[in-house]
C-alpha cells in the first residue's frame, strides 16, 4: 500500500508541475497576482508529494519489501542498515527519484524564502523550474519506474555492488545531485531572466547564492567521490580522468566562472550576456554527465544504467532543453547590454580572464571526454584519452589562472594598477622562492611539474593572506585599528581568502600526490620485512575474518620507523558471497607528510602473498583543501548581504530593453 501510495504522488506531482509550468507564466505576462501566486504554492505541493514518494521508495528498502523490483535487484536482507537506506538512491531508478526529489527542495526554498524577489520574477523562475521537472518527470514515469511490482516476490534480494557499500558513497550521490541540480537554479533564473528582458544588479544578487550553494555541494560530492577512489579501490590513486569523473568536474568548473562573473555583473553591471550563457551551459553539462552514466555509452563503476533506450530519452531532453534555452538567448541575449565599462587591467579584466581560462579548461575535458565516443560512433577506431592528454592541456591552463588569483583581488574595479597591486604581493613573492628552492633542494631539477605546482601553491596561499592584510591596513595602521577592521570584514572577503587559501592547500597536495608518489609491488610471507620509504614494513599474519555479509582475508603489518613501533595496519581482500564479488580495502595512514597506504591481494602457491604499498606525499592536503573551500563558501553565504536579500530594482529601464511584466522588490 505504501509503495502505491508513493506512485500515486510521484505521477500526481507530474500534474502539479504542469499546472506550475504553465499558469503563473500567463499571470507574469498579464500581471495577474493571483495566477503568478499558484508558482509558491505548487511548489511546495510539489515538494510534499515528492518526498512523499521518495520516503515511499526508503521505506519498501528499509523494510526489505521485495515485492518491489528495484528492492529485489539493489537490496538483501542481510546488508546493513545504512546501505539498505543507501540502496534507494544507489541505483539508477532510486537516484532519478532523488534527482526530482532535490529539484522540488531548490524550489520549494524559493518559495518559501524568495519573499524580496518580484513576484513576476519568482513566478517565471519557478514556472522554468517546474518544466525541468517535467521533463525528469516523464522520463521516471515512462522508462524508469522505481516502483514496479515484482509477482511472485523472492525470498531475497540480489544486494548491491560491494564497491558502494562504504559510507563514503552512501553520501557521494545526494551531495552531488544537490550540486547538479542546484544549478538548475542558476538556469531558471537565466531564462526567467531572458523571458523578461532584464539583467541587472539586483537580478545578480538573487542569483549568486543559489549559485554558491550548488558550487559548495557539488564541490563536497566531487571530494567524497574522490576520497572513496582513494581508499576504496585500492590503486593508491584519487584520480584518473575517468569520463564519469570528468562529467563531475566540467560543471564544476563553469559553475566557478559563473559565481565569479555574476560578481561582475552585481559589481559593474557589466559581463550579462556571458554570466547568462555561463548558467545554461553550466547547467548544460550537469545534463550531460546525466546522459553520460546513464546512456550505456559509458561502463564504468561510477554508471548506474546501460540502456540506450534512456539514454535516447535523455538525449532528447538534453538537445530540448539546452538548444531551446540556447535559441532564447540568441533571440533575447543581445537586447542584454552591458552598462559597466572598464580597462582590461582592472577587478573587472581579471575576473574575465579567469572565465575565459576557466571556460577553456571546461571545453578540454569536453573534447577529451566525448572526442573517444563521437570517433566510434561514427565508425572509427577506439582510442583512449587519458591522464596524459589531460594533464598536458588542463595543467598549462590553470598556472596562470592561479598566478592571476592573487592578483585580482589587489586590483580595482574599473581601472586599477598592474604594479602597485603586485607590490603588495612581496610577501608571496619570497614565499614562491623559498618553495621552488626547496624543492629543487630536495628533488632537484628533475620535476619541473613538483616546483611549479608548489610555487603555484605557495604564491596562492600566501597572495589570500596578503589581501586579507591589505584589507586590514596591515602595519600601515596601528595593530588595534587592525583588529578592529578585521572583526568588521565582510564574510564575504573572509569567505573569498578562505576558499582562494584553500585552493592553494589543495594543488600542494595534487603536486605532491601526482609528482612523488612511490609504489612497491612484491611477494611477501609472513614474518617477512621490506624497507619502504623510509619505514620497515613486516607482514605478521594473515587470517579470515566474517563481517556482516561478507567473508574476508586480513593481512597484518608492523609499521616501523627508526626502530620505533608506528602503527599496525590491516588491509583486506574482501568476498561478498550474495553478489558473487570481491572488494580490496586498504590500510591507510595519514599524517600531514603523506600516506602509507598497504594492499594485501591473492595468496599464490608457495604461500606468500601480493603486496602493494604506496607513499603518497600530501594526499591528504587535496581533501583539506577541498574543506577550506567549502568552509569558505559558507562564510561567505552566510554573508549580510544574502540574509537581508537583495536591492530594490531600477525603474529605469536599459536602453534597447523591452521588460515583459516586471514588478518592483517586495520587502
Amino acid at each position: 500500500m505504501i509503495v502505491e501510495l508513493g506512485h500515486y504522488a510521484l505521477i500526481l506531482a507530474l500534474a502539479v508541475a504542469l499546472i506550475q509550468g504553465v499558469v503563473p507564466m500567463l499571470g507574469a505576462q498579464r500581471r495577474d497576482a493571483a495566477f503568478m501566486e499558484v508558482a509558491r504554492t505548487g511548489a511546495l505541493a510539489q515538494f510534499v508529494l515528492i518526498a512523499l514518494s521518495f520516503g515511499s521508495l526508503m521505506y519498501a528498502h528499509a523494510t526489505s519489501d521485495f515485492s518491489v523490483a528495484n528492492v529485489v535487484a539493489n537490496s538483501h536482507s542481510s546488508k546493513p542498515m545504512l546501505y539498505k537506506l543507501a540502496g534507494t538512491w544507489g541505483n539508477h531508478e532510486g537516484s532519478m527519484l532523488l534527482w526530482v526529489l532535490i529539484l522540488a527542495i531548490f524550489g520549494a526554498a524559493v518559495a518559501a524564502f524568495g519573499v524580496n524577489l518580484p513576484q513576476a520574477l519568482r513566478a517565471r523562475v519557478l514556472a522554468v523550474q517546474s518544466w525541468i521537472a517535467i521533463a525528469f518527470y516523464l522520463f521516471i514515469i515512462f522508462t524508469s519506474d522505481p516502483f514496479t511490482r515484482m509477482i511472485p516476490a523472492p525470498l531475497d534480494g540480489a544486494g548491491l555492488n560491494p564497491l558502494l557499500q562504504d559510507p563514503g558513497l552512501a553520501f557521494h550521490p545526494p551531495f552531488l545531485y544537490l550540486g547538479y541540480v542546484g544549478f538548475s537554479m542558476a538556469f531558471s533564473f537565466a531564462i526567467a531572466a531572458l523571458i523578461e528582458g532584464r539583467v541587472d544588479a539586483a537580478w545578480a544578487r538573487w542569483v549568486r547564492p543559489w549559485t554558491l550553494a550548488a558550487w559548495m555541494f557539488l564541490t563536497v560530492g566531487i571530494t567524497l567521490g574522490s576520497w572513496w577512489a582513494y581508499y576504496e579501490l585500492g590503486w593508491g590513486g584519487w584520480w584518473f580522468w575517468d569520463p564519469v569523473e570528468n562529467a563531475s568536474l566540467m560543471p564544476w568548473l563553469a559553475g566557478t566562472a559563473l559565481l565569479h562573473s555574476a560578481s561582475v555583473v552585481e559589481k559593474r553591471d557589466a559581463l550579462k550576456g556571458w554570466t547568462i550563457f555561463l548558467a545554461i551551459v553550466t547547467f548544460g553539462l550537469s545534463l550531460l554527465g546525466t546522459f553520460l552514466v546513464r546512456s550505456g555509452v559509458l561502463t564504468s563503476v561510477h554508471a548506474f544504467a546501460v540502456d540506450p533506450a534512456r539514454g535516447i530519452f535523455i538525449l532528447g531532453l538534453l538537445v530540448v532543453i539546452i538548444g531551446g534555452s540556447l535559441a532564447l538567448f540568441a533571440w533575447r541575449g543581445p537586447a542584454l547590454q552591458g552598462g559597466g565599462l572598464f580597462q582590461p587591467i582592472s577587478r573587472e579584466g581579471a575576473l574575465l580572464l579567469n572565465n575565459l581560462l576557466l571556460a577553456t579548461a571546461a571545453a578540454s575535458v569536453l573534447l577529451g571526454t566525448l572526442y573517444p565516443l563521437m570517433l566510434e560512433a561514427v565508425g572509427g577506431d577506439k582510442v583512449s584519452v587519458g591522464p596524459p592528454f589531460f594533464n598536458a592541456v588542463f595543467i598549462p591552463l590553470m598556472a596562470p589562472l592561479v598566478a592571476a588569483m592573487a592578483v585580482g583581488p589587489l586590483l580595482a574595479w574599473k581601472r586599477a594598477d598592474l604594479a602597485a597591486a603586485l607590490s603588495r604581493l612581496w610577501l608571496a613573492a619570497l614565499a614562491t622562492l623559498a618553495a621552488i628552492l626547496t624543492v629543487w633542494l630536495v628533488h632537484g631539477l628533475r620535476d619541473l611539474v613538483g616546483i611549479v605546482g608548489m610555487a603555484m601553491a605557495a604564491w596562492l596561499f600566501v597572495g589570500a593572506l596578503s589581501e586579507l592584510a591589505v584589507r586590514i591596513k596591515l602595519f600601515a595602521v596601528p595593530l588595534s585599528e587592525s583588529a578592529r577592521r578585521l572583526a568588521n570584514l565582510p564574510r564575504a572577503a573572509w569567505g573569498m581568502s578562505l576558499a582562494h587559501a584553500g585552493l592553494a592547500v589543495a594543488i600542494a597536495g595534487m603536486t605532491g600526490a601526482g609528482v612523488w608518489k612511490q609504489e612497491s609491488v612484491q611477494l611477501m610471507t609472513p614474518g617477512q620485512t621490506l624497507s619502504f620509504a623510509g619505514y620497515d614494513i613486516t607482514l605478521d599474519a594473515v587470517q579470515p575474518v566474517a563481517g556482516p555479509n561478507y567473508e574476508a582475508t586480513r593481512g597484518s603489518f608492523t609499521l616501523e620507523r627508526d626502530g620505533r613501533k608506528r602503527a599496525t595496519m590491516t588491509p583486506e581482500k574482501r568476498f561478498y558471497p550474495v553478489e558473487g564479488r570481491q572488494t580490496t580495502e586498504a590500510a591507510i595512514r595519514t599524517t600531514v607528510s603523506g600516506d602509507i597506504y598497504l594492499v594485501i591481494g591473492d595468496r599464490q602457491g608457495d604461500g606468500g602473498y601480493v603486496t602493494r604499498f604506496y607513499f603518497n606525499p600530501l594526499v591528504v592536503w587535496i581533501w583539506a583543501g577541498a574543506a577550506f573551500m567549502v568552509a569558505g563558501g559558507l562564510l561567505s553565504l552566510s554573508d549580510r548581504r544574502h540574509r537581508i536579500g537583495a536591492p530594490s530594482r531600477k525603474a529605469a529601464r536599459a536602453p534597447g530593453v523591452t521588460p515583459i511584466g516586471t514588478a518592483g522588490a517586495r520587502t
